[in-house]
């Protein structure tokens, strides 16, 4: 098949996260496996206007905002005489409107993740925010309901679901190196770690707010975060000497810091799945985080993690974190069955999952 995506961004995007690497990946293995695939996204600063990474052909114009409408020029002028069998709508809050201009017989799929629902509120300012939460997105969403769509969690199917969707398939997400054989030696002391992009949305914060009442209990706990955001500076002035900032690392370290530490605490206010779990899963490290959409869904509660019914109480995930680390036999237990749990998830399976789904819509 020939496939077209449209994502605001790509895997070499600054800006790219979780959303970027599943398209990639899965991107990749379709190449692979003999289609081709083209990745229409954002430019940034110093980027390549057209480059191949993995196979996969990436064209970039616009930038965070103008790429939605570069996105109907480039296929009006280039992708419309290029005969795609499948389009895939990749939304980020907001949707390229591809109903509107697709007009070659080539057949729509969405993805998308998660839905915004409070990210609204925590990234962007009145009046926005309210119009986005209580008028925009639906009304955006609303329109792709007869369409396919691919979710990666039954959360977000759910969401989709109560919005009107009719189709939506679940496909799963993978790892990027193979989970350890064998769960590798801890710290001496309590380590908790934060991995993810310091932002209002991903409540770094309730981190370190929690962690200065773990330390009451626990004085000889300490607190990795790992990742870089524009909060990090305030969050350094909240934070004590037992907290390490360790910014953006690479790969291999972030897996060090993963193996070495106790527990990872996922404080987001929502997610599409949550792969940062998986991650640390596959280090033989439990995750304790909110009760909240795809978090729920990454997270096997009282397996591989805890859960905080109480999806914004910071005493109640500081006072989670002290019984899961005075608990040795919780936390063996939790690591064991965290390192299995990572193992169902690799990229070839998810992959074969979703070109599955293409396959069926084009037939």
């Amino acid at each position: 098949m020939k496939i077209l995506i449209f994502n605001w961004r790509d895997i070499k995007n600054p800006e790219g996260g979780g959303a970027e690497v599943f398209t990639h990946e899965n991107a990749k293995r379709w190449v692979k496996s003999g289609n081709k695939v083209t990745i229409f996204t954002s430019a940034f600063e110093d980027c390549k206007k057209e480059e191949t990474i993995d196979g996969v052909q990436i064209v970039r114009a616009g930038w965070k905002y103008s790429v939605y409408s570069k996105a109907k020029t480039y296929y009006e002028k280039f992708f419309s005489h290029e005969r795609f069998d499948v389009i895939i709508d990749e939304i980020n809050t907001r949707p390229f409107f591809t109903p509107r201009f697709v007009n070659q017989g080539e057949k729509i799929v969405v993805l998308i993740h998660q839905l915004a629902r409070e990210f609204w509120f925590y990234e962007t300012r009145f009046p926005i925010n309210f119009v986005g939460y209580h008028f925009l997105e639906d009304r955006w969403l609303k329109r792709y309901r007869n369409l396919p769509a691919v979710a990666v969690s039954d959360s977000t199917k759910n969401d989709l679901v109560d919005l009107g969707f009719r189709n939506v398939f679940v496909v799963s997400e993978g790892l990027t190196f193979k989970p350890l054989r064998k769960i590798s030696e801890k710290e001496e002391e309590p380590v908790i770690i934060y991995v993810g992009r310091l932002k209002r949305a991903k409540r770094p914060d309730h981190v370190v707010k929690a962690f200065s009442m773990i330390l009451e209990q626990i004085p000889r706990a300490k607190l990795w975060i790992v990742g870089d955001g524009y909060l990090r500076k305030e969050l350094e002035q909240m934070a004590g000497n037992s907290v390490r900032f360790f910014g953006y690392v690479s790969e291999k370290e972030k897996i060090n810091l993963l193996s070495k530490a106790w527990v990872l605490v996922n404080p987001s206010i929502r997610e599409g799945w949550g792969i940062n779990i998986i991650e640390a899963n596959a280090c033989g490290t439990p995750c304790i985080a909110y009760d909240v959409p795809g978090l729920r869904d990454s997270i096997v509660d009282g397996e591989t993690g805890l859960l905080v019914k109480e999806n914004s109480d910071v005493e109640s995930l500081a006072k989670t974190v002290i019984e899961f680390l005075e608990n040795i036999k919780l936390r063996q237990k939790f690591s064991k069955n965290a390192l299995e749990w990572s193992k169902k998830f690799t990229w070839d399976k998810g992959a074969e999952e979703f070109i599955r789904v293409l396959e069926s819509v084009t037939r």
